[in-house]
């Protein structure tokens, strides 16, 4: 894992671009010290530990590799409670990814947080099942008023009946005119 990790921080594209492109099979083990490196102040060494570990996430997502799925999403989890939004952003979407119930309560707690509630709403909107949708009830009725014409969309993607929160993008933002022909 060292070789790998040193692989992904080179400054070299022709040692870095293999490395992220094979991650794949690594699976688990090598989800903290990526999620580490995403926040690296280099924007490619960030760039390439993300993309290994969305690698990672896709190849234990696929058909019948459900022991890998949990694995990863088991060594996700608790780097949602803290780091930068921004490697935590992605690892939300990641779970939404390969994640079912269990990914439920650690990404709706994240709707508290106004740097990734948009981004733990949408996710938590794309996991089916029953659990989801109870989450996003929950969070419409405690969250601020700005906050619950988000999640009425979510539950009206759902299937939710919303009633007192319409839909903004059937919101009129500018006043229009509308002049004569001829004025």
């Amino acid at each position: 894992m060292n070789d790998f990790i040193a692989n992904i921080k080179s400054a070299d594209d022709k040692i870095r671009g293999p490395a992220w492109q094979s991650a794949g099979p690594l699976g688990a083990p090598a989800v903290n010290d990526l999620a580490g490196v995403m926040a690296d102040a280099d924007f490619e060494i960030a760039r390439s530990a993300k993309r290994a570990l969305w690698k990672i996430v896709r190849y234990a997502g696929r058909p019948g590799a459900g022991k890998e799925a949990a694995a990863v999403v088991a060594a996700i989890i608790p780097l949602l409670s803290s780091g930068p939004a921004a490697v935590r952003r992605e690892l939300v979407w990641m779970l939404s990814e390969i994640g079912r119930d269990q990914t439920v309560a650690p990404i709706a707690a994240l709707l508290a947080d106004a740097d990734l509630r948009e981004d733990a709403r949408c996710c938590l909107e794309r996991i089916l099942g029953r659990p989801s949708l109870a989450a996003l009830k929950r969070a419409f009725s405690a969250a601020p008023e700005e906050f619950k014409y988000a999640l009425a969309e979510s539950l009206r993607a759902r299937g939710e009946p919303v009633h007192g929160y319409p839909s903004r993008k059937l919101a009129p933002h500018k006043s229009t005119r509308v002049q004569p022909l001829g004025a």
